[in-house]
């Protein structure tokens, strides 16, 4: 029977090398001479060290484009409020990896809702979708890339 699993993942290596060419960038920017600015990954985890808050926001422009020319999502990352004091500003940048249980609930519940022949269920941190049909489960999978989801999807694992 073909199936396919549905997996959210972020290349970790690729997420280092971005923030190791997003830290380059700032060293050699003229608006950032002579600050203390830097981009620090640990984990799952990307730091993002400034002065002020207004220069946070152009580092994440520059993570940003670092992101898209490593071909990584940038909706795997989960950015939170700056932390600013009176000389220095800190933001904390979460890598989304993995679906948590809710995004797993909901997208079995989406793929029941199209009402074709096909299994959906959870596995750890992925779904596996089942059918008889490989037409049907391309069926799936171009809908779960149309649908809105809060996290980047890979379709891995597909077998006949």
């Amino acid at each position: 029977m073909p199936s396919f699993d549905v997996v959210s993942e972020v290349d970790l290596q690729e997420v280092r090398n971005a923030v190791d060419q997003a830290n380059r960038e700032v060293d050699t920017r003229f608006d950032f001479k002579g600050m203390d600015a830097e981009f620090e990954f640990a984990g799952q985890e990307i730091l993002l060290r400034a002065p002020q808050e207004f220069q946070l926001g152009q580092m994440m422009d520059i993570l940003r484009q670092k992101f898209a020319k490593r071909k990584l999502d940038v909706a795997s990352m989960d950015i939170q409020e700056p932390e600013v004091s009176l000389h220095a500003a800190r933001q904390r940048v979460a890598l989304k990896i993995g679906l948590d249980s809710d995004s797993a609930k909901r997208l079995v519940k989406l793929i029941k809702g199209t009402k074709l022949k096909v299994q959906a269920q959870m596995q750890g941190d992925q779904v596996r979708v089942s059918g008889k049909k490989r037409d049907e489960l391309q069926q799936v999978i171009a809908m779960l890339r149309e649908a809105d989801s809060d996290r980047p999807l890979q379709f891995i694992n597909f077998r006949d």
